[in-house]
């Protein structure tokens, strides 16, 4: 198992960035969660499981929702903690 850290810059809050986020997670069978950040232009993601769909879900978090405008991830791999059991939205 591997876990993913990345940071989504742009128009990514108000435009259903983290719900979007969730979907493609449980699709992709993975664990974690999403989060605003305070500065109103970050999003926070933190995904664990199988390398190759956390790929898929990475050039995902690139694209967005249609209405999202990613401008930059910055990402990080980091060891898996396996405390997730699912993928949720925090606030």
């Amino acid at each position: 198992m591997h876990c993913l850290r990345a940071i989504v810059k742009g128009k990514v809050q108000g435009v259903y960035f983290r719900d979007f986020t969730r979907t493609q997670a449980t699709r992709l069978g993975l664990c974690g969660y999403a989060k605003n950040l305070a500065n109103g232009a970050e999003v926070e993601v933190v995904a664990e499981g199988d390398k190759d769909a956390l790929l898929e879900f990475l050039n995902l978090l690139r694209s967005g929702p249609p209405r999202a405008e990613v401008k930059d991830v910055e990402t990080g791999w980091e060891t898996a903690t396996a405390n997730y059991s699912d993928f949720r939205i925090k606030h």
